[in-house]
């Protein structure tokens, strides 16, 4: 007799019949087990079935995944995925509408599930639909559910998108340009250009010949968020496959269409909020426009060319407005060169003799050089203010301008990733930088009128350079986590964060971190933390009671494909299953299919260490990897998670842990204790405000000679 452990109890449906309660040996292959369920309702043939759970998702159990199979479930015994596949591809072929429109719903159902699609290939389906695409007979949802299934097909990645023809893509093409009312349509073709520009070099070049620009930008100006999302993922495709001597040819293409301007208005600051999904491809969309800056980042000043050294000229002619022109050849030569030398110390240039040479490194390269040219026409008060002011000074406290504009241009680059490819999962975009076509020359202008300012504050000589440049850039830093909405609105948050402020904001923090370090002090840490940690699993269980909603994986980031997880008020099980949407507040547990017992959990894994992670190849992708947890049950069960950022990864890992007795190591617990703490400790020591705390308890006097002292009863 098997082990209990290796026997499931399940009901299984057949139509027409009342369900039978069963128990299933997972030892037993599972074509046995099948040919049991077909003989119960004697059914011939058993081959021709297969099970299914009896959910709204058609996945086929097979010997892969049969582990997942929990007590309680219910099953239904329907056809195989071969015989389906076949039945679905004669369907689709019918002469009647109605018939053909019904198989195509049902296919675009089963083709979520791996096991029908690998049969569906098999078949030629691909082609199938490819031609009924290609012959441009149907409309309507009739076209929209073949594009559906299509979509769901190609995502399981066992086709490559290179084998698809030119007449294909001018399909889907048109379908972007003629349909534009059919959101269904349009949102599937949309999906489908962004596949094949992403997953194909030679599909990038020929759906570049296929779809404008100015075919995709009014999509953006409509009222639904999907769409402008599949749009903007659209063009980021086309622009992150661009080769690299076409890529500003397109920035320039997309300035003329004022994408920048359309998206602020209809997206940005339209009345709604932004969606992840929507956040992240206006995050991609940042990082491709400033990675436009990379070339001049990594271009060196040559000191022999003549129209570079005019840029330097111009900026001493517009400083000192300087009456001769920077080619006259006139005048006492050695006269000319101490006075331009002159010049170029007080414009804060390092090498005074010959400028051209602090533009030899990179980054910042030529960039620096560009917006100081930037800073110099555009803001002329300013820029001639900065530099008067500071070549007039003989204190040792003058900032100099070209040196500060070089490293600040440096840091600049830095802060924004400038070079560094996208991200997949940060949806960390700044609402300020649609706010302006120049927006990185307008934002080292706000930033280098900053380091003027704080250098001021500071006092500060040319030996705590470092210093200052330390401190702008977290008066930066700071200023941008607050997200502004407009330049303006991020100069006012500077504003705010003056040295002064800065200093402030460090001592508090320090009192948070460093202080309290004497023996009693962190005694009563000691006392107090196991309280603190209590405090934070039972928060930690209490989210996970909530529970969240994980997206599935997939070769395509956007797919709208997601499962639901949480813990029962109990804390014993955890329920799991399927959505079709985004769910809108917390999912009941009842409408959740699958249970796996706390109990049975034997192992929580995350990283590389993850089965999925193994499976799907991830080592190249680091942000996903960072993401990724994998609960161990049974002898080779597991649920795969990809957390939706790294506050959910810290909840979910530690929660797990804490429900298996183990320590919560993330970076949020750690977080969390440090912030805990030391409020805690405030709250404890406030009657001793004011009073200074010594580092050592006082000396144990010696004992007295006599205890008479000692009080007697009698």
């Amino acid at each position: 007799m098997p082990p209990p452990a290796d026997i499931v109890k399940v009901a299984i449906e057949w139509p027409g019949a009342f369900p039978k309660l069963t128990e299933i040996d997972q030892k037993k292959p599972l074509s046995a087990i099948i040919k049991e369920a077909c003989d119960g309702w004697s059914l011939t043939n058993h081959e021709y079935y297969a099970l299914q759970h009896a959910d709204s998702t058609n996945f086929y159990i097979t010997e892969k995944n049969r582990n997942e199979i929990k007590n309680g479930a219910i099953l239904r015994l329907t056809t195989s995925p071969a015989q389906t596949a076949l039945q679905l591809h004669e369907r689709i072929q019918s002469s009647s509408m109605d018939a053909k429109l019904e198989a195509l719903k049902d296919l675009a159902s089963y083709s979520r599930d791996i096991t029908f699609a690998q049969e569906f290939i098999n078949l030629d389906g691909i082609s199938l639909l490819t031609q009924m695409v290609e012959s441009g007979t149907d409309f309507g949802d009739m076209l929209s559910f073949t594009l559906t299934a299509f979509v769901e097909l190609m995502d399981h990645g066992i086709v490559s998108w290179d084998t698809f023809s030119v007449a294909f893509i001018k399909k889907i093409a048109s379908y972007v340009s003629k349909f534009p009312s059919d959101i269904a349509i349009l949102q599937r073709s949309l999906a489908i250009l962004e596949s094949m520009v992403l997953n194909s070099h030679d599909l990038y070049q020929k759906v570049a010949q296929e779809i404008t620009i100015g075919q995709l930008i009014p999509h953006l100006q409509g009222a639904d968020q999907e769409i402008q999302t599949y749009t903007i993922a659209v063009i980021n495709a086309l622009f992150l496959k661009a080769p690299d001597d076409r890529r500003q040819e397109m920035a320039n293409i997309l300035a003329q269409k004022q994408l920048r301007a359309i998206i602020l208005q209809y997206v940005i600051r339209a009345q709604r909020a932004i969606n992840n999904e929507m956040a992240h491809q206006l995050y991609v969309l940042q990082v491709l426009t400033f990675n436009l800056l990379e070339d001049r980042m990594m271009t060196k000043m040559d000191p022999q060319d003549q129209a570079q050294r005019d840029i330097i000229f111009e900026l001493r002619r517009i400083a000192f407005d300087a009456e001769s022109e920077p080619n006259n050849s006139g005048g006492n030569v050695e006269k000319r060169k101490s006075m331009y030398t002159r010049d170029y110390k007080k414009l804060g240039f390092i090498n005074h003799v010959n400028p051209a040479m602090d533009f030899t490194q990179t980054p910042p390269g030529m960039l620096a050089l560009d917006n100081m040219l930037y800073f110099a026409k555009h803001q002329q008060d300013a820029y001639i203010r900065i530099v008067l002011e500071n070549s007039s000074r003989e204190d040792k406290h003058e900032c100099p301008f070209g040196r500060s504009s070089i490293e600040l241009t440096k840091m600049l680059c830095d802060i924004l990733k400038v070079g560094e490819l996208p991200s997949e999962t940060c949806n960390d975009f700044h609402p300020m930088f649609f706010t302006h076509d120049r927006s990185f020359e307008e934002f080292f202008c706000i930033c280098i009128q900053l380091l003027n300012k704080t250098w001021k504050e500071m006092r500060a000589t040319s030996e705590d350079f470092n210093k200052v440049m330390q401190v702008v850039k977290e008066q930066i830093m700071r200023a941008l986590t607050t997200k502004p909405s407009s330049l303006d609105q991020f100069k006012s948050k500077l504003q705010n964060l003056s040295y002064a402020e800065i200093l402030k904001i460090r001592q508090s923090e320090r009192m948070n971190q460093e202080d309290f370090q004497s023996r009693p002090i962190l005694e009563l840490k000691e006392k107090i933390q196991p309280e603190i940690l209590e405090l934070i699993k039972q928060q930690r269980l209490n989210r996970l009671v909530e529970g969240t909603c994980f997206r599935k994986l997939n070769s395509r980031r956007r797919q709208d494909k997601f499962w639901y997880c949480r813990l029962s008020p109990n804390h014993k099980v955890l329920h799991y299953g399927d959505l079709e949407e985004t769910p809108q507040g917390e999912v009941p547990h009842d409408s959740l299919q699958d249970k796996l017992p706390v109990a049975d959990i034997k192992a929580v894994v995350t990283g590389k260490d993850c089965p999925h992670m193994k499976e799907k190849g991830a080592k190249q992708n680091k942000e996903v990897l960072e993401l990724a947890f994998s609960i161990l049950y049974d002898s080779s069960g597991q649920l795969n998670f990809i957390a939706p950022d790294k506050h959910e990864y810290c909840v979910w890992t530690d929660g797990l842990n804490a429900l298996l007795g183990k320590d919560m190591m993330s970076e949020l617990t750690r977080n969390d204790l440090d912030t805990l703490l030391s409020m805690e400790i405030k709250l404890r020591l406030l009657d001793l405000e004011n009073i200074q705390i010594p580092d050592a308890p006082p000396p144990i006097p010696k004992e007295p000679s006599n205890y008479d002292f000692v009080y007697d009863c009698n």
